[in-house]
């Protein structure tokens, strides 16, 4: 065994760790060894150094949230197939460990093998939502690792992310060697056997970052360089290396039934937040709904075939032992062939009593037959997202359902035994009024007494109303990315309003807090300048702010202050020519498109799906999924099961 092995079991066997054990809440949530977890130590460092690459695949979250995360599976399973690539994982550690770590100043450590992650070729964040900016420094700087690209020597580990929010990488792109854009099943192996490639060859990491700068998907912060007005806009973005290209055009997977599904995840050996097997369906969405992000940065819309969703479930189901399997995407209803795939998974589900759960279930494609083919299998709460109360903002937001779709969704479930119904609604949405929050009052009061008209001999005995509300956060790549964010005495005074009117004892209300909304938003749209308000913050306290109970808003209310305007410059509404902060980055859908989309969402137009034909987003230039057929002029809702 190597040096790097040899330290790893003595690390593992040390009073120290024992102790550590000892000290923490959750033992379990460090010590590894869950079926299904990969350690090759012993031939992966038989292995020459420079014929090998060890990966740190890092969740800036606590592990119940990461081995939540498919995506985290996904990049496990895949790369530890490749016997020169060890990939282990390492979460963002709880209070009580993190204590624990830095009062001995020991280092933070995988998971399979108790490797410091400075020991580690390249070290990865998955990156799903911006409050985890500070848990990312904290991992660093608790490894030893440099927090700033720029100060780590030639022998430090590559820092590198990806993820759905690395679109707009630019608040932490300062701390990033390379950052990965779109799809990455195909990207990051391609990326590990070039690294591979330089460190045999004994080339600089220079050298690395440019031999890959101009691969789809593949952006080198560090080659770019931004201008600012006086006012403090983005003036320019230009390149500061003669190989990067002006514009990263993100990584797509053409055929998503090329694309790995782990078969065989991880399972841990605690409770974690979504403890069940999961299929991802399909990537990307056709709807169009003017607020959502990963519904334009994910597309083209492309599906997997029924017959490679019905494979991996088996398989799924041998290997995990898990009592419910879920179907992953943006609005599993849009699949083109759901009434195939739910009919043929109940058949193996049913006869091992394992639940089916189809989330993100759109409103207007709830049938009858679905409703009872659902109803087979225990029955969860029904969730339903009409996001705003009033037809004419569902219009403006281009939901593209009615109260008809509402009320008709929620009949079919009562009729079926459904006592538990939760709905999802925004705050603060463009051109939202009074009245739309009256809406939202009296869409609540409408369903209870739509489940007083249903027979009490088809109707469960008591009912269970949720209304749940966000704040409206502007993001980019989306209509509204020039919108500007309601201030926190509105958000106050419109929960206030909706809590006020919201009284019925079968209705229960709950919200999403709104100053960590605001954070959110100023992080979304932020430039290279917030690199040091997220390190100040960090350095004075914040940690895993996408917990309620960790959030402090002082602290990133008092290190916003080193930007002129704090803020407010971040929420407000943006001039319709101003320069994007990130404007060099292309997911395929373009700002004429969204500006279009804009303009029509203040007339309050609707857009047409990408089945009833092309609206001209620009996706079709990969020429996958569902643009070919839009642009061939075929009308994608007829090829669409009923269900």
């Amino acid at each position: 065994m190597n040096e790097s092995g040899a330290f790893a079991m003595k690390r593992f066997n040390s009073p120290a760790y024992r102790s550590m054990l000892r000290s923490v809440e959750k033992p379990a949530r460090y010590v590894g060894g869950e079926l299904h977890a990969v350690d090759k130590s012993d031939r992966f460092f038989s292995l020459a150094e420079k014929d090998r690459v060890h990966f740190a695949l890092c969740f800036p979250d606590l592990y119940e949230i990461g081995m939540s995360n498919l995506a985290i599976q996904i990049i496990y399973a895949l790369l530890n197939r490749d016997e020169n690539v060890f990939c282990e994982r390492c979460f963002a550690p709880a209070a009580d460990l993190r204590s624990y770590l830095k009062q001995r100043s020991m280092p933070l450590v995988s998971i399979e093998t108790m490797t410091p992650l400075s020991a580690f070729d390249i070290v990865g964040f998955s990156l799903h939502y911006e409050l985890a900016f500070t848990s990312v420094l904290e991992m660093l700087s608790l490894a030893g690792i440099p927090l700033y690209a720029e100060d780590r020597e030639e022998n430090s580990p590559l820092i590198v992310a990806g993820g759905p929010i690395t679109c707009n990488i630019e608040p932490m792109a300062p701390f990033f060697d390379l950052v990965m854009i779109g799809d990455g099943e195909f990207l990051l192996p391609a990326l590990l056997e070039i690294y591979r490639e330089h460190k045999a060859s004994g080339r600089s990491k220079t050298d690395f970052l440019r031999s890959v700068c101009g691969m789809d998907g593949v952006y080198v912060p560090s080659f770019y360089k931004v201008d600012y007005h006086d006012d403090g806009s983005v003036k320019e973005i230009k390149t500061a290396d003669p190989c990067a290209p002006a514009v990263v055009r993100k990584a797509v997977v053409r055929d998503l039934n090329l694309a790995p599904i782990p078969c065989d995840p991880v399972v841990p050996n605690i409770e974690v937040t979504h403890d069940r097997m999961i299929l991802e369906i399909f990537r990307g969405c056709a709807r169009g709904c003017r607020f959502c992000q990963a519904g334009f940065t994910y597309r083209p819309l492309r599906e997997r075939s029924p017959e490679t969703l019905f494979d991996a479930a088996e398989k799924l189901i041998q290997s995990t032992g898990c009592d419910e399997i879920g179907l992953l995407s943006l609005s599993s209803s849009d699949y083109s062939h759901l009434n195939q795939l739910t009919r043929e998974l109940l058949r193996v589900t049913d006869a091992k009593h394992i639940n089916l759960s189809l989330p993100s279930l759109r409103l207007d494609a709830f049938s009858l037959q679905l409703a009872q083919r659902l109803a087979k299998t225990r029955r969860a709460g029904l969730t339903f997202a009409p996001e705003a109360g009033t037809q004419r903002l569902r219009d403006v937001i281009n939901k593209n359902i009615t109260e008809e779709d509402l009320f008709g969704a929620a009949k079919t479930a009562f009729e079926n035994g459904w006592d538990r119904l939760k709905l999802y609604f925004m705050l603060g949405l463009p051109t939202e009024t009074e009245a739309d929050l009256e809406g939202i009052v009296d869409l609540a009061e409408r369903l209870l007494l739509l489940w007083g008209e249903i027979p009490k001999t088809v109707r469960s005995k008591r009912l269970a109303v949720t209304i749940s509300t966000s704040i409206f956060i502007p993001k980019p790549f989306t209509p509204f990315q020039w919108e500007r964010q309601i201030s926190i005495d509105e958000m106050r005074g419109r929960q206030s309003h909706l809590a006020s009117g919201l009284r019925d004892r079968r209705v229960s209300y709950h919200w999403h807090a709104f100053e960590s909304s605001v954070i959110e938003a100023v992080l979304a749209r932020g430039d290279r300048r917030l690199a040091q308000v997220v390190e100040n913050a960090w350095r004075e306290g914040a940690y895993l702010d996408a917990w309620h109970e960790h959030f402090k808003w002082e602290i990133w209310r008092d290190a916003l202050t080193l930007i002129p305007g704090g803020a407010d410059f971040y929420v407000r509404e943006r001039r319709e020519d101003e320069i994007f902060p990130w404007d060099h980055i292309d997911i395929g859908v373009t700002r004429d498109f969204l500006n279009r989309e804009r303009k029509r969402s203040k007339e309050g137009r609707l857009t047409h799906s990408c089945f009833d034909g092309c609206a001209g987003c620009g996706c079709d230039v990969w020429q996958t999924g569902l643009c070919p057929a839009a642009l061939s002029g075929r009308d994608r809702s007829t090829d669409r099961e009923k269900v």
